[in-house]
Order: structure tokens, then sequence, then C-alpha cells
């Protein structure tokens, strides 16, 4: 910044008084010339024009001059620097002020004519930040990192969520098929146990059907079966048939089909020549139609003991032996067939 120009001053001329002379109102050391009046002129003190022309004072006088000045110019700053602290919203800055006595130096008679306010205008301003010049872009830069970031961290779980939710899945997919083949096999096992319990029960009435046939025995040989029971027809006066018919030639053999007890032997009307055998279990057989009868009322027999033989008495229509099975001597009979075969026979 330029100076502004010194007044002049008056010319020096060296003193002739000595050392001992006294200084007084008047007078003048004896080391400097005598004082010479200045009268100012024109030139020296007509500020220029359109300039401010401030006068360079002696002493005290001076230093409060600039002081005035400077005090407001920092008014003026410090308003400054409110009004944009105010208008940004930015916290007020600290403010640096330079030495007062070098103040005075800013303005000076040489360069009246420039204005104080740029060089007093940065007082009171928010000094930028040199260490972070970036420092609205970083924080721009790292809201948005903190976004992308929350961004990630959410999308990180809810792909954790969806691969837990798939882990679950396949878990509870894999659970469902091991119990399902858990299933499968006890059902599978249950059906090879109970096949299995079902070829031992098979096998364990087959022993003793096998057993029981020693004991039990068909009551004729040389048979044709002709009628079976529960046949309907004409010729029985029941209106269906009761027993089971061996046709066989007249005289053919009867056996005791097991051992019992002889309870009836005799005439019985439409059956012919009947014998009763009855079973240790109470269970009544009925030999019908005999041509000859070979045993007697109470009389012991066993299995395959000759009874009578074959015949054509009574209601009959040809020789042959009818056969009833009567269960505790009840009225009515039961299927031979069936009971025979759960003798182990087969007719």
């Amino acid at each position: 910044m330029a100076s502004n120009r010194p007044a002049p001053e008056a010319p020096f001329v060296p003193s002739q008084r000595s050392s001992s002379d006294t200084f007084g109102y008047g007078g003048h050391p004896s080391d400097e010339g005598p004082w010479e009046e200045w009268n100012p002129t024109a030139e020296s003190i007509a500020p220029v024009r359109g300039k401010h022309r401030v006068a360079k004072q002696r002493g005290g006088g001076g230093f409060a001059r600039s002081s005035t000045v400077l005090g407001v110019g920092v008014i003026a700053a410090f308003s400054a620097g409110g009004m944009a602290s105010a208008n940004t919203g930015k916290p007020p800055v600290s403010i640096s002020m330079p030495d007062l006595p070098s103040v005075g130096s800013l303005i000076s008679d040489e360069d009246s004519g420039q204005d104080a306010g740029p060089a007093l205008a940065g007082f009171g301003s928010e000094a930028p930040d040199a260490t972070d010049p970036g420092g609205a872009a970083d924080a721009g830069e790292a809201l948005r990192n903190r976004i992308m970031a929350q961004a990630e961290s959410q999308q990180t779980q809810v792909a954790d969520r969806a691969q837990a939710a798939a882990e679950a899945a396949a878990a509870k997919a894999e659970a469902a098929a091991v119990a399902k083949a858990e299933k499968q096999a006890k059902a599978e096992a249950a059906a090879a146990k109970e096949k299995a319990e079902q070829a031992a029960k098979e096998k364990a009435e087959a022993a003793r059907l096998a057993e029981l046939a020693k004991q039990y025995t068909l009551p004729t040989s040389s048979y044709t079966l002709t009628a079976t029971f529960g046949q309907a027809g004409a010729y029985w006066s029941s209106g269906y048939h009761t027993g089971l018919d061996f046709a066989a030639p007249t005289g053919t053999l009867i056996k005791a089909v097991h051992s019992g007890t002889i309870t009836e032997a005799g005439w019985a009307g439409s059956y012919g020549y009947r014998t009763i055998l009855t079973l240790d279990d109470g269970t009544e057989l009925w030999f019908c139609h005999q041509s000859s009868i070979s045993v007697s009322a109470g009389q012991k027999v066993s299995t395959g003991d000759v009874i009578g033989r074959v015949g054509a008495t009574g209601n009959v229509t040809g020789a042959h032996l009818h056969l009833e099975v009567h269960p505790d001597g009840a009225a009515n009979g039961i299927d031979p067939m069936a009971w025979l075969h759960s003798k182990g026979l087969n007719p």
C-alpha cells in the first residue's frame, strides 16, 4: 500500500548557542539550530481533489486520529461479519487484528486518494479453512457414503434373511423327507412283520391241520360230490340241501371221521338208516341213507372205524352218503365242507 506524502519541514540551521544555554520558551536547545517560522502553503495543505487527505500527526495526536479511523473500520467490519454470519447461518469466527501502532501506516498523506475500506473490509469476515478447502464437498461425500453404507447394510440384512429363510425351508423340506422316509420304512417294516406273522400263522395252522388230519378222516372213498350245503331245489322238504352228498356204489364202507361215542343208530324216516356220532366237543355227525349199520348206541369208536355202508334208503334218488354236522347238537346244521376243511381234510 502506498503511503501519504510527508509534509514539508522547516529547514534546519545548526545552533550557535553553547551547551550551557538554558532551553526555554521561545528558545531552542544548543545542539539544534534556531527554529524558523513555517508557513504552510496551499500546495502543502490542500487536499487532492477526489481524495481524502489525512495529515500525518506527530506524537499522541496522530495516534488518536488513526485509532479513530481504525475504530470506525473495525465496527464496519464487525457489522459486515455479523451480517454474514446471520445470513449464512455459520458460527462466528475469531478476528485477527493488526498491531495498533502499524495501523497508521495503512493511511498516509502520500496516498490519501485511496479508499481505506478495502483494507479494513476483511476485518470480521469468516476466515476460510485453509486445511479443508473442499469441506462442503467432503461433507456431501461423507453423507453419500453413509447413505450407501446404510443401503448396503439393509441389502445385506435382506439377503441374510432370505438365505436364512431358504436354509430353514430346505431344512424343513429335508426333515419332511426324512420323516416321510422313516414313516415309509416303518410302514414297510410293519407290512413285512405282518406278512411274516401271517406266514408264521399259516405255517402253524398247516402244522395243526396236518396233526388233526392224523386224527380225522373222510367218511368214505371212491365217491363223487353230487350236492352241497344250502343248494336250493324241490327235492328237499326244507327247500334247500342241509348236508353234503358223497355218491358211491351201494355197500361202500362208511368210517368214523373222528373218535367219539355212537349216540343213535337206526331208522330215521326220510333219512333212511342213520347213525349219529357225538364227538368229545359235543359236535354231532349224521351219517344217513345207509344200506346197513355196523355199530350200536353207546359204543365208543376211533378215527377210521367202520360204522356202516353206503345205501339208498329214505328219500333218495340214488345210492349216496348224506353227511350233516350239528355243533353242540343244534337242530340246524352247518356246512360240512367248511368243517372238514377246518380239520385238515379236503373232500
